[in-house]
């Protein structure tokens, strides 16, 4: 009997299964498109359409075939094949703009980007898999205008700078929250794990109005994975050539109906010390960290996020271990941190809804011989309302931030009541904005900020926003004018300095740095015969501070002073986006950035530290889709940047040369469940000048000789009355190396 159920089901199986041959045309707009690709799906059968969008394709022994129909820059579609189909007639395909995406860290509510009055630059996950790297920090260097910026040769820490910035005027959010900030720009940011983020919305130029401090240069905001949006289970680890070892792992959970989870942790592990410069000391900090991730939605009304990280760090001399902690035996740089996060969302309804977030971090250093511990802790909630009313869109926020810091330097030491007191800031503040939609062609934005800093006072940042854009919104322009302000964190600044035993110094009256910024954005998007879409955005910006605070360290060497800059900072450039996208599959990126940027204070007119004159950045993309194979090259140029010498004698540049980092990488796909990926990081091989730090073979100053205001003297053994200084650096002292990975998931 089952012998007969069976010869039944193939004869039935069988029948369904028969030839066709299958003709049509592929239009779009009325007009025929060439080389359209029309594939029998789940099959490597396929043909292209000719010159008048014809095809003719033959379907062999295939149950239930379905033909996918496609076309760069149009909306994929699918035919169901039917015995009786010969002649599928004529297709339309509308076209599929990937503008069209929606943005939210312009205006803080979710819009098309082609909408945004505000210029916004979006990079997924296909972006950054392109290069993958162990932390978000790292994954930022091929965005062009972003560099991340090492700050010191021993313990690798770093910022991420915008159009030559410095970090602290870089605002770097996750899921539009304050959560990266003070402490955890320097320590923080190599803790937030590439896998963990859905996509970056890069805002350049002052951000002020919406978000606040620090959001002078620009926003950076990290878009956390969705669980309706994830895999069951996903695994990617990879190592590298350095003994680098990542692995991230995810795992999506249901709670409810209506409830859903996303499980996510990441573990980095670098112990194998590395000397390749023969200095003395580590290339590469040694670093083990572990970042654990948890997200529930609930009804798409209430979301809420935890993150808790723990890293171990060190860097010094190659025969350290941790029993020489904070000895002047053997010189180290030694970083335990600590930070847990909690954030979230509440939407009340479509037009009012509540931000929230609290983070501690807690830092356990030693500099050589000296301790450096510190503890900040952030609260943060924000009350958004919006309205839409004809053709305005209103949007009202109260926001209030308390930071809680304390540490145990001088910086936070009472001289009259020989305590140390913990700083807390209160930093209340109103927003309001609205857009016009004047017609379909003009769409005008304003916007206002009120602040009440609790040291500093009242502040005011006021923008305005206008774009143009034609008729099918292929040609846009936008203008854009507004302030930015940021309230110095001196206690979390140059902290490294105020481990010494100085002085800390404050003028009377000091002021929020201010800044005023113009920026004109041109975005132009052409459609080419054969499949071909290129993407131009261009930008020119200039950007005035005032007030800028400027660490005195010279006039007195026992003391630190802090004042407001008596001059200008200006900082003007232009840069260029181009993306090309070809039919066969292919993608190129590149980028360029010229920026002029100085600062003048009584006639004197200079550059500032680690600013560069040019960035470029570059990607290259190959698919064989029917070899399931991708091929990326990815690259960055930097120009000379000014570095910080310890005076006339030092025998080292003033400025670094212009040098380019190059990767390549080969990606193999399996069922669309399996990825082997490597290839090469650094493929160039460059590396700073071996003598970046200063008497490495002195680091605790033994044999200088000193005057008696501290400043060192040039002797025979010492003849340029040098230091040691691990501040010299630019980029990291990784040379060539290979890596390997595999990503799994299962859904």
């Amino acid at each position: 009997m089952r012998l007969s159920f069976l010869f039944v089901f193939i004869f039935m199986q069988t029948i369904d299964a028969q030839d066709f041959i299958i003709t049509g045309k592929v239009f779009s707009e009325g007009q025929p498109l060439t080389s359209a690709s029309v594939i029998v799906k789940g099959t490597n059968s396929g043909v292209s359409t000719d010159a008048e969008g014809q095809f003719t394709i033959f379907i062999s022994n295939i149950v239930n075939p379905k033909l996918l129909i496609s076309y760069l820059g149009h909306k994929s579609q699918i035919k169901i094949i039917s015995p009786k189909t010969t002649d599928l007639g004529i297709i339309e395909l509308e076209r599929d703009n990937p503008l069209e995406e929606v943005v939210v860290s312009g205006t803080l509510k979710a819009v098309s980007k082609l909408d945004s009055p505000v210029p916004v630059e979006v990079y997924g996950q296909s972006f950054f898999k392109a290069n993958p790297t162990a932390s978000v920090f790292e994954a930022l260097e091929n965005v062009n205008g972003v560099r991340p910026q090492l700050n010191c040769n021993v313990c690798n820490t770093g910022d991420i700078h915008i159009n030559g910035q410095e970090g602290s005027y870089t605002m770097v959010l996750i899921d539009g929250l304050p959560i990266v900030s003070g402490l955890s720009t320097v320590y923080g940011l190599s803790g937030i794990p590439q896998a963990l983020i859905e996509r970056v919305e890069i805002v350049k130029g002052p951000a002020s109005t919406l978000y606040g401090s620090e959001a002078v240069a620009g926003v950076i905001n990290l878009i956390t994975r969705l669980p309706e949006n994830t895999t069951n289970l996903s695994v990617d680890s990879f190592v590298s050539g350095w003994g680098e070892v990542n692995t991230d792992l995810g795992y999506k959970y249901k709670l409810s109906k209506e409830t859903q989870g996303l499980l996510g942790i990441n573990y980095f592990n670098y112990s194998n010390p590395i000397d390749k410069n023969k200095d003395g000391f580590t290339d590469l900090t040694l670093q083990n960290r572990i970042s654990v991730f948890n997200k529930l939605t609930i009804a798409n009304q209430f979301s809420i996020a935890t993150r808790f990280v723990y890293e171990d760090r060190w860097g010094g001399q190659m025969e350290w271990t941790p029993k020489y902690r904070g000895g002047e035996k053997v010189y180290g740089e030694s970083v335990y941190t600590k930070r847990i996060e909690l954030f979230g969302k509440y939407k009340f309804n479509k037009n009012i809804s509540f931000q929230f977030s609290l983070n501690n971090h807690n830092q356990n250093s030693v500099y050589g011989n000296t301790f450096f511990n510190a503890n900040q802790t952030i609260g943060f909630g924000q009350m958004i309302w919006n309205k839409k009313i004809a053709k305005q869109e209103l949007l009202v926020g109260l926001a209030y931030r308390l930071t809680h810091y304390d540490d145990d330097t001088t910086a936070t030491f009472n001289d009259l009541s020989y305590q140390n007191n913990a700083s807390i800031t209160h930093l209340p503040g109103i927003f309001i904005q609205n857009q016009t939609q004047i017609n379909f062609h003009n769409t005008l934005l304003l916007g206002l900020r009120y602040d009440r800093n609790s040291i500093y006072g009242n502040i005011f940042t006021p923008r305005i926003n206008y774009k143009i854009n034609n008729n099918d919104k292929s040609s846009i322009l936008r203008l854009s004018a507004g302030t930015g302000y940021r309230v110095a964190q001196i206690f979390t600044e140059d902290h490294a300095a105020l481990t010494g035993a100085r002085e800390v110094i404050f003028i009377e009256n000091l002021n929020p740095e201010r800044s005023w910024n113009t920026n004109l954005n041109f975005i132009q998007k052409l459609f080419l015969k054969q499949g071909v879409i290129i993407d131009l955005d261009f930008s020119l910006f200039t950007t005035h501070f005032s007030n800028k605070i400027i660490p005195d360290f010279d006039t007195n060497p026992n003391k630190i002073i802090y004042d407001n800059l008596i001059g200008k900072s200006i900082s003007n450039g232009l840069s260029l986006n181009a993306n090309l996208l070809v039919k066969g599959e292919l993608r190129v990126n590149l980028g360029a950035t010229y920026i002029d940027t100085y600062i003048q204070e009584n006639g004197i007119k200079k550059l500032p530290y680690l600013t560069e004159r040019f960035q470029g950045v570059w990607k290259v993309e190959k698919k064989w889709v029917n070899s399931n194979l991708n091929l990326d090259f990815t690259g960055t140029t930097t120009g000379a940047l000014r570095l910080p010498t310890l005076g006339d004698l030092d025998p080292r540049p003033s400025y670094s040369a212009a040098f380019s980092i190059l990767n390549v990488q080969l990606t193999k796909i399996w069922n669309n469940t399996v990825e082997c990926y490597g290839g090469i990081k650094n493929i160039l091989n460059f590396t700073p000048p071996p003598n970046s730090i200063a008497r490495s073979f002195d680091p605790f100053d033994q044999q200088v000789v000193f005057d008696g205001a501290g400043n060192a003297l040039p002797t025979p053994s010492n003849p340029f009355a040098l230091t040691f200084d691990p501040t010299y650096v630019y980029t990291s002292n990784q040379g060539i190396r290979f890596f390997f990975g595999i990503r799994w998931k299962y859904n």
